[in-house]
């Protein structure tokens, strides 16, 4: 995402540069399948936008690709650098839409301290108070990149630990037994390392706890190097390297589920854009982000076929 990474500042100068003067019409051949019938967008020449990780252009060409096949004229201007650059570019109307984070939404672009543990509620908090900015927020999925911890196979069976107050229950009987390997951010973020222990009650030493590059984490538990390692919930190399993801049973974790974010007006010139994106959004979740994030960041694939594969085994599009 990592929409949640970044400070204003910084998310702001990628706003002055992202490069909105670019890019390129989208060109699948794609006819409606189950959504798009009667083409309801014929006639519409939208711009689609997202962030540069892998979720974001995946997310962004489904969306690209739901629309072209109800007849729209797309012009793909996704991965756009930085937190808010993506958003700005809708917001302003530089671009028409594209997939977001609630807790994006409610937390770094609202400004708010405290997530809202119910995912519905946090949508609908979202979605009424950015109105007043111009955006519209359509149904959310059940696709959540938030935090989590996981742990390698052998240690989820040496361990035997599946939620949080499990691994808490462990940190308490054997201090030594739980190694943490986080990023620098999570180890200092409200809603990450400090926020975990206090809601869990853990208190970990120190030297327990490792700062490391994504990366590294995913490998280092992956080899059991770390007995938990922090990752995120709809990453491709939890599937790939076989990790075992505890449960948030305190839901402690800020909700981040990924819903269209359209520019309002474009949504009243063009109403039947939530029809067409609602059925899709609806199958998105964390274990189809998983499975196609794996496509490209393990596989190597192309984001863009991976979506297009995507949508026309679904049933959505059809090709030709």
């Amino acid at each position: 995402m990592r929409a949640r990474a970044g400070l204003l500042a910084l998310a702001l100068l990628a706003v002055s540069g992202c490069g909105l003067t670019s890019g390129s019409p989208m060109a699948d051949d794609v006819r409606p399948g189950s959504i798009g019938r009667g083409e309801p967008l014929r006639g519409a020449s939208l711009t689609v936008t997202s962030k540069s990780f892998t979720e974001g252009l995946i997310l962004g060409t489904i969306m690209g690709i739901a629309l072209e096949a109800a007849g729209a004229e797309v012009l793909d201007r996704t991965g756009i650098q930085g937190s808010i650059g993506s958003r700005e570019a809708v917001r302003k109307g530089d671009a028409d839409a594209g997939y977001e984070y609630t807790g994006t939404g409610w937390i770094t672009y609202l400004g708010h301290t405290d997530p809202i543990a119910d995912p519905h509620e946090q949508w609908e908090a979202v979605r009424k108070e950015d109105a007043a900015n111009g955006l519209t927020w359509l149904r959310p999925s059940s696709l959540d990149n938030t935090y989590a911890l996981a742990m390698s196979q052998e240690n989820a069976k040496k361990y035997g630990t599946k939620t949080m107050s499990d691994v808490a229950k462990l940190a308490r009987s054997d201090p030594g037994a739980v190694r943490l390997c986080v990023e620098v951010e999570f180890a200092n973020r409200a809603d990450g390392l400090p926020g975990m222990q206090k809601r869990y009650g853990m208190d970990l030493p120190a030297r327990n706890v490792t700062q490391m590059d994504t990366g590294i984490i995913y490998t280092q538990t992956a080899k059991g190097n770390c007995t938990y390692g922090e990752v995120f919930t709809t990453d491709g190399r939890i599937k790939s390297m076989h990790l075992e993801v505890m449960e948030d049973d305190r839901t402690f974790f800020p909700n981040y589920n990924a819903a269209p974010m359209i520019n309002t007006k474009t949504l009243r010139k063009w109403p039947a854009m939530a029809d067409v994106l609602d059925p899709v959004t609806a199958r998105l979740s964390d274990e189809v982000a998983r499975t196609l994030n794996a496509r490209v960041d393990v596989d190597g694939e192309d984001p863009h076929q991976v979506a297009l594969e995507w949508m026309v085994e679904e049933g959505f599009v059809r090709e030709g």
